[in-house]
């Protein structure tokens, strides 16, 4: 195939080319994406952390007056437009579409407009407008779905890499496809699970030497199990296995399917699909405050660096020819306030830039909403900070290092002690538990006579019992965290330096979250046994309220040392500690943890139980329940 420059424009020869040529059919239908991006969850919030982190960063228009410097376009009809592509539609939702679209489709499309004599740019869905015709470099004209034919230069379209030709990219969901496919397979089959009752599949053997049935005891029992099977009833809700019959279990349970293990993974490679650190979109199994501090910065350089740079490019490439006065104009994304760090590594940087003071007391005074005052705009410059003298104010007087046994702590007040909190937290839980049980009951109580229907009345309250139950544990397990931490700093880093509490909410809330699902499912079971066996329903709630409050007091404890163990991790990674050693405490602790008591793994490792710490959620529940051990910590050699 040879290439041939004419009328300044590149042009194919060679056999088996023609003008009506099209890309290769082995791409997916668009709309085939659109309805992976409803169903799959992982994908979705992949994309959306992608569209809103770069939607959010605000773009400006520059010209380039030398090397050295450049001004800033306000007016300019390139500004005009990124501020408003479209009548009512702002910067950020132009953005995040555009981002959206590239990242589901890996191709964006847009119709070039002139409205009261301004260009104007439409954004269409992928669905809506295909390349048609032309070759392998670019296409003859671009098709809607209403017939509409545009030429090129009447439409923008950004898309990524192709190996089959220069016309559109191929979607990262195809790369995705088959761990995708089984992960709805997977949802699929737990949906069947709890349709059936939870229960696990199974066959029914029944004696060699059993007397034959006839064909109506052969009906009797088949309609029993199917009522049974099919999640209970009035005639099959307790299943009555005769003449020595057997039920074999077949399958696995959903401890074995590992199911948040594989929704995990699913969301890994999602994430490593669109190269975004894990903790960054809510994996956090080895998160602490200093990698994702870390990662946040590099959130804006590795992960959405490439976006901007290709958004930067394409806008200058497609849109600024068209518009008035482009001569050496540009755009960038202003990705500069996010990256100045703090207030104070940004005042200690410009005072050190400066060489000297470079606020007065009365720009302080405004930024602390407080009046001016008489001779506040002068700037104060100490008497040893001279032009020829030292570079910076902060060179006056270095800080002199106390001791360390001699610094004052920073922890905050007002904690407690762990025993305490423990105390507390248990009593709130068992005291809201019972306290749902007595709603039950009175909701019950209101009803016609007979058995109600206590699985609905359950079922009326779950959202807001959710939720009130997330908001208990994470406060009781934010402070049982700040105080795992503090039990760290005090001994290793007493000023905290490097680690923040705060870091650690989102964390904590995420384990909330799951304990308060499993501690609502532990009561949904208990109000479903009372349903099913009938009777006397009051005295079986009132049975089931105090089991389940007793539940309460053993999840309590195993919440208190996940999230003080977690929390005393965090402060011990944010240290600078590299080895932690197993501790195993309570009364009387399961015998695989006295097995394990001083057993020493570097940090970021797991012991020899699986777990990362005592009461880590991630590990078997066997090894969690009621578990009182705790980490020390120290440096590696």
């Amino acid at each position: 195939m040879s290439f041939v420059v004419s009328s300044g424009e590149l042009a194919v020869t060679g056999a088996g080319v023609s003008t009506g040529y099209a890309p290769p059919l082995i791409r997916a239908a668009p709309w085939e994406y659109a309805e992976i991006w409803r169903r799959q969850p992982q994908v979705r919030t992949v994309i959306g952390f992608l569209a809103r982190n770069v939607a959010q960063l605000g773009i400006h228009t520059f010209r380039r007056l030398s090397d050295t410097d450049r001004e800033r376009l306000h007016d300019h009809e390139m500004a005009r437009l990124l501020a408003e592509p479209m009548p009512g539609l702002t910067q950020y939702r132009f953005v995040e579409r555009i981002v959206s679209d590239i990242a589901l489709y890996d191709t964006w499309y847009g119709i070039k407009l002139r409205l009261n004599g301004r260009l104007r740019i439409l954004p269409v869905p992928p669905t809506l407008i295909r390349p048609y015709g032309g070759n392998w470099i670019a296409p003859e004209v671009f098709e809607t779905a209403s017939g509409q034919q545009l030429t090129p230069d009447q439409v923008v379209h950004i898309h990524g890499y192709s190996p089959h030709d220069l016309v559109a990219g191929d979607s990262p969901i195809e790369s995705l496809r088959e761990l995708l496919l089984e992960a709805d397979e997977a949802a699929k089959h737990r949906a069947k699970m709890w349709k059936g009752g939870a229960r696990m599949t199974g066959v029914i053997t029944r004696p060699a030497d059993a007397p034959d049935w006839s064909p109506e005891e052969k009906r009797r029992f088949r309609e029993m199990w199917r009522a049974f099977a099919d999640g209970g009833g009035s005639e099959g809700g307790t299943p009555i296995l005769e003449d020595g019959m057997e039920y074999e279990t077949v399958g696995f349970n959903p401890e074995q399917a590992q199911y948040i293990e594989s929704r995990k993974l699913t969301r890994e490679e999602c994430a490593a699909a669109y190269f975004i650190p894990p903790p960054l979109i809510g994996i956090l199994d080895h998160a602490t405050y200093s990698n994702i501090k870390e990662q946040h910065a590099h959130l804006y350089q590795d992960t959405l660096g490439p976006w901007l740079a290709m958004l930067e490019q394409e806008f200058v490439a497609q849109v600024l020819p068209d518009l008035e006065d482009p001569d050496d104009v540009y755009v960038e994304f202003n990705i500069a306030a996010k990256m100045r760090g703090s207030f104070e590594e940004q005042a200690a940087a410009a005072s050190t830039a400066a060489g000297g003071p470079w606020m007065t007391r009365n720009e302080i005074r405004a930024r602390n909403n407080l009046p001016r005052v008489e001779g506040g705009d002068e700037l104060i410059v100490p008497l040893n900070v001279t032009a020829g003298g030292l570079a910076s104010p902060r060179d006056t007087a270095p800080k002199a290092r106390l001791p360390r046994r001699a610094v004052k702590s920073a922890r905050p007040e007002g904690l407690g002690t762990e025993a305490g909190a423990r105390e507390e937290f248990a009593d709130a839980l068992v005291r809201w538990t019972e306290r749902q049980t007595e709603a039950l009951q009175r909701a019950a109580g209101a009803k016609a006579d007979g058995v109600p229907a206590l699985l609905e009345l359950w079922a009326e309250g779950h959202e807001d019992r959710l939720a009130q139950l997330t908001a208990l544990l994470a406060e009781y397990g934010f402070r049982l965290a700040q105080l795992g931490a503090w039990a760290v700093l005090d001994v290793w880093n007493p000023e905290a330096e490097g680690w923040s509490a705060d870091v650690m909410f989102a964390w904590i809330l995420a384990a909330a979250a799951s304990h308060a699902e499993q501690h609502e499912e532990a009561g949904r079971l208990a109000v479903a046994a009372v349903q099913t066996e009938g009777g006397d329903w009051r005295a079986g709630l009132v049975s089931a309220g105090a089991d389940w409050a007793t539940s309460a007091a053993a999840r309590a404890e195993t919440a208190a040392t996940e999230t003080r163990s977690f929390g005393s991790h965090d402060a011990a990674g944010a240290s600078g500690l590299t080895v932690k050693v197993w501790r195993t405490g309570g009364k009387n602790p399961r015998p695989s943890h006295r097995a394990m008591d001083g057993e020493r793994v570097a940090i970021d490792d797991v012991f020899s139980n699986g777990l990362r710490w005592p009461g880590d959620g991630s590990g078997r529940v066997k090894e969690l329940v009621n578990c009182n051990c705790t980490l020390d910590y120290a440096k590696e050699g």
